[in-house]
């Protein structure tokens, strides 16, 4: 399949995520809504909502948000010691986070 891109008149096979470069069909990418140029991969797609969770949760109480607060930081701290890297326990861990906020 082949698109029409925003800012050149050309068409291009494959398209490229924003943030890491990746090259793939561009029906298996995000598009943003107005900026159909603009294209995440994925894995990008669900980190922006991730993000966009966050800020929304900043305006919010209860304890659901406190609860997310923490899920949130416990992933800070297994990311900056590295424990998603260890071989069984950072595949868990790593399946874990595509299901916590």
């Amino acid at each position: 399949m082949y698109t029409r891109t925003a800012i050149e008149d050309e068409f291009v096979g494959r398209s490229e995520c924003w943030c890491f470069g990746t090259l793939d069909d561009p029906e298996k990418l995000v598009h943003l809504g107005n900026h159909p140029e603009v294209t995440l991969c994925l894995r990008c797609a669900r980190w922006a909502s991730k993000q966009a969770d966050g800020i929304e949760d900043r305006s919010r109480t209860g304890l659901a948000v406190m609860l997310r607060d923490r899920a949130r930081f416990a992933r800070r701290v297994v990311i900056q010691r590295g424990w998603h890297r260890i071989p069984i326990i950072g595949t868990a861990l790593r399946r874990l986070g595509r299901h916590t906020p």
